[in-house]
């Protein structure tokens, strides 16, 4: 009876979710060790913890082509670079929250988008960078403003509690999407990240370096997951 299967899963989630939730350390480490859970299981069911105590959107209609692997994968980068426990291993809740600060620091990246001439410059920077590498690089160059700030906008806007919710609605909607109607191949997409990530490092005048790493390093695992049909 898949009905009871899934009150059984519920419950083993609540039960995960109650003993781990105060615990220092690593989530994954927790679970693996309390539950004696296979590592692949663990780092399962620390996704699901890590997505229910966040409570990020995974029902809405435009990202049922997403599986749960895709959505696990995304949290084990999340929780590896944006939470807590990425900065200090001592901290209580450490890999289940958020870190607050971090957050609210990566509204200093609005400066990428709301300033012409840094806009301008990262635009070059790439479009010579890529220029003959990309098949879709006529449609790169066209849509490059477009895409930087819905990938600027996102990270500004993870102050939210709402738009942490709706990040991967938001990563769809902002690039998923307008590189999937231009039909950019995978491996165009990936050269580009790259490239878009690498070339903040060469922008005079941009002082958040670290910030930026810490935001793309992650931001572009998780795209390049979700970047299929």
């Amino acid at each position: 009876m898949p009905g009871r299967g899934a009150h059984r899963q519920f419950d083993n989630f609540k039960r995960v979710f109650k003993v781990v939730e105060e615990m220092r350390g690593s989530l994954v480490d927790n679970i693996q060790q309390h539950f004696l859970l296979s590592d692949r299981l663990a780092r399962d069911y620390a996704a699901i913890v890590f997505f229910a105590n966040n409570r990020f959107e995974t029902g809405k209609k435009k990202l049922q082509y997403l599986s749960f692997g895709d959505f696990a994968f995304c949290a084990e980068l999340m929780i590896q670079n944006w939470t807590l426990g990425a900065v200090d291993s001592q901290v209580a809740d450490m890999d289940v929250d958020l870190d607050k600060e971090f957050l609210q620091d990566l509204k200093e990246l609005k400066m990428l988008v709301a300033d012409k001439d840094l806009l301008d410059l990262h635009k070059s920077l790439v479009c010579t960078a890529l220029r003959g590498k990309l098949g879709v690089f006529s449609e790169m160059e066209a849509n490059f403003k477009n895409l930087s700030r819905g990938l600027v906008n996102v990270a500004a806007k993870l102050t939210h509690n709402k738009d942490v919710r709706d990040l991967f609605v938001d990563l769809v909607e902002k690039f998923v999407e307008p590189c999937r109607s231009d039909h950019w191949p995978l491996n165009d997409v990936r050269l580009f990240l790259n490239q878009y990530s690498a070339s903040v490092h060469s922008l005079d005048g941009f002082r958040h370096q670290a910030l930026w790493d810490r935001y793309m390093g992650t931001l572009r695992g998780c795209l390049l997951r979700l970047y299929h049909d």
